[in-house]
């Protein structure tokens, strides 16, 4: 037969030359992106590089500092906007406002109502728009909200400009979830992701301490007029910070000025087989995402974790204000629900990057959650203690989150597609978040007993589609192994991805060395890394479990 399979997948403008070729390069022609990834053709421009691990690590180091403590920033204001509510409804915001019924349960929906409208604008934006000048432009515009909310002294007010605050904010989270994607290799991509949600941890610490000094210093209005215009200044005074230090994508960094470093950092992820960043909008990518069985079961996931959260970030305050605690001894008692946030994502790390699984550490995450809300519901209020400790435990919820991001975005390719798919578990965490608060019935307080067995009904169904989805990503690997093997490629492969540096060096010589045996090189597997392919499309992608 003339030519090899995997020259034939390879070259998408190679001529097929049998019937049994064209079978296989004709889904690549149709659906490979027909625009270059931006990394693709600095890369051309570039020729091959090598670097030595000192160079790897500078890189990495600069990126670190420019990339991800921007990120950190940037999230810690933004969980310190959207909590002010809780912490103001510590000091009497409802009596204060006038607020009845589920009207302020609506001030804290209505956030994610604003992003659920807003997210096909922000998905797309994020293609069209260097990241930098977004990211920046939404920050000042959240920060602005805060400050503008201690002007509000009724229900529509508020309202308001809560929708607007959720406005600005719809687009960070899936920004940095692209941003980490776009720097960042998949064995480093769980632990930036977890530096910066540590970050929003370290405002649940933080947070708590500022409206405590606010609640005393405030005289001539109230505490939580004091609360919003504090944390929104501060908010505020951190943009020009970002603005300056955030780089808009590899290709283009500013801080990457040493000779190749613009190569080195891009050449990094060659491996993840996802590309960096492309910006064009591809269709065919959109419609891949909704054809993707995978998409529907992240968005159950994100929709049963994102229920309880919500509505614990809402009503933490008043739950443990209703354990019999004054307002300030009741905003001191929520700071160490930043510390166990912080401990849980530091350990749920070790053990995603140590165990090279997801899924098991994010089953086994639910599982102190269910504990902690049972506890809630059954303990006599006579036990102030055992019901601290029951809300306490139940706080490891703030690790199956962030574990979920990384292990939905390592498992798709293809910039738009990224995009898209994490736009997708967006809104179903919107939905969520939504929800949560709704369940949360002010005529229950302070028991909220709706809410708890809500929140352990959607934490053991999470259980299950973790479970699911462990398999069918299982079998998805099977598929992909099966594809190499009709291209002339190595069936088995182990993703050097999620592997150490040293890991993924020693399994690359042993694969060189198998593959150069059977008259291949090693490079074929690569080559498609920054066309901007999708994982459905590339066959060298391996499912991270």
């Amino acid at each position: 037969m003339g030519g090899t399979k995997h020259e034939i997948a390879a070259d998408t403008k190679a001529e097929p030359v049998e019937l049994e070729l064209v079978e296989h390069a004709q889904p690549h022609k149709k659906t490979a992106n027909f625009s270059m990834d931006d990394a693709a053709k600095l890369m051309a421009e570039a020729g091959h590089v090598e670097a030595t691990p000192e160079d790897r690590k500078r890189v990495l180091r600069l990126i670190d500092i420019y990339v991800c403590l921007p990120m950190c920033i940037t999230y810690f204001a933004q969980q310190l906007d959207k909590s002010s509510l809780s912490y103001a409804a510590v000091f009497d915001l409802q009596t204060a406002t006038g607020l009845h019924g589920t009207q302020y349960s609506w001030l804290s929906s209505i956030v994610y109502i604003a992003q659920l409208c807003l997210q096909p604008l922000s998905s797309y934006a994020l293609i069209i728009f260097p990241i930098k000048y977004w990211v920046c432009f939404n920050f000042a515009g959240w920060s602005i909200m805060t400050i503008c909310t201690a002007a509000a002294h009724n229900w529509s007010g508020l309202m308001a400009c809560r929708f607007l605050l959720g406005m600005f904010e719809a687009t960070i989270l899936p920004a940095f979830i692209f941003l980490t994607q776009c720097w960042y290799t998949r064995r480093e991509q769980a632990s930036r992701t977890i530096a910066y949600q540590i970050a929003n941890s370290c405002a649940a610490i933080i947070g708590p301490l500022m409206s405590y000094g606010i609640g005393h210093a405030t005289a001539k209005i109230h505490a939580y007029q004091g609360i919003f215009l504090f944390i929104g200044c501060l908010s505020f005074a951190f943009v020009p910070l970002i603005f300056w230090m955030l780089p808009n994508s590899p290709v283009t960094a500013p801080f990457l000025k040493r000779g190749n470093d613009r190569v080195i950092a891009i050449e990094r992820l060659r491996e993840n087989n996802t590309g960096t960043k492309s910006s064009t909008w591809k269709w065919n990518q959109v419609w891949e995402v909704y054809r993707d069985p995978k998409t529907y079961l992240w968005a159950a996931m994100y929709i049963c974790t994102s229920t309880p959260s919500g509505g614990f970030g809402t009503f933490g305050g008043l739950i443990i204000k209703g354990f019999g605690f004054t307002s300030f001894k009741a905003i001191l008692m929520q700071c160490p629900t930043g510390v166990i946030a912080i401990l849980t994502l530091i350990i749920t790390g070790y053990l995603t990057t140590k165990l090279k699984v997801r899924w098991a550490v994010i089953a086994c995450c639910a599982i102190p959650p269910i504990a902690g809300a049972v506890g809630l519901c059954r303990i006599p209020r006579t036990n102030t203690g055992a019901l601290t400790a029951c809300y306490y435990v139940a706080q490891v919820l703030s690790g199956i989150q962030p574990l979920l991001y990384t292990w939905a975005n390592s498992n798709a390719g293809g910039s738009t597609k990224r995009v898209v798919t994490f736009a997708t578990m967006f809104v179903f965490q919107c939905a969520g978040n939504i929800i949560g608060p709704q369940v949360y019935f002010a005529r229950e307080a302070p028991y909220y007993h709706t809410g708890l067995y809500v929140n352990i009904g959607c934490w053991s169904v999470l259980i299950l589609l973790i479970c699911i989805q462990r398999v069918y990503l299982g079998h998805l690997n099977k598929k992909q192994a099966a594809r190499r093997v009709a291209m002339g490629l190595p069936e088995e492969l182990e993703d050097m991805s999620i592997m150490t540096y040293e890991e993924a060096q020693k399994y690359k010589e042993q694969l060189t060395a198998q593959m150069a045996a059977a008259g291949l090189d090693i490079a074929t597997l690569y080559e498609n890394a920054f066309d901007d392919m999708t994982d459905f499309e590339n066959p060298a992608f391996i499912y991270v479990l």
